[in-house]
């Protein structure tokens, strides 16, 4: 096996929904350049008084996760099913989940995410493109497999 592996190809995304899809569900399909990414979060607070004295602070911070699916991926039937009870019962369905990244040798799990961005179909162009879909995740913990 190459110490410099970086692929990504056997990552794996399994998501659940409390209430909803109780089993974490292994999403595939992905689009072939972006398939999930979280964005880098501010975790402190770093302010400098007139003085020149810096000051910092931990801040709780909002963990924003994109995934993106091909058009014709059966997991966007996930994420129709997580928007549609939402709007059916006019609540929120919280996530939970897990990334593990073998060729890292690392795993992710991942607690009370919520579905804030939803892409109802894809758009129509010479093909139709990937759909985009955003969960805001409390907490994102990493760890060695």
């Amino acid at each position: 096996m190459s110490t410099n592996n970086i692929t990504s190809a056997n990552s794996v995304l399994m998501l659940g929904i409390l209430g909803l899809f109780t089993v974490p569900q292994q999403l595939q399909g992905f689009s072939a350049d972006d398939a999930y990414s979280i964005d880098p979060v501010d975790s402190t607070e770093v302010i400098m008084g007139v003085d020149g004295v810096l000051s910092s602070g931990w801040i709780p911070q909002i963990k924003t996760m994109n995934v993106t699916l091909q058009a014709d991926s059966l997991s966007n039937t996930f994420f129709e099913a997580w928007y549609a009870a939402q709007e059916a019962n006019k609540d929120t369905y919280p996530a939970f989940g897990v990334i593990t990244q073998p060729s890292v040798s690392r795993t992710y799990t991942l607690k009370d995410g919520i579905l804030a961005n939803y892409a109802p179909i894809s758009d129509s162009k010479k093909t139709l493109q990937p759909r985009k879909f955003q969960i805001k995740w409390g907490s994102v913990i990493g760890a060695p497999i």
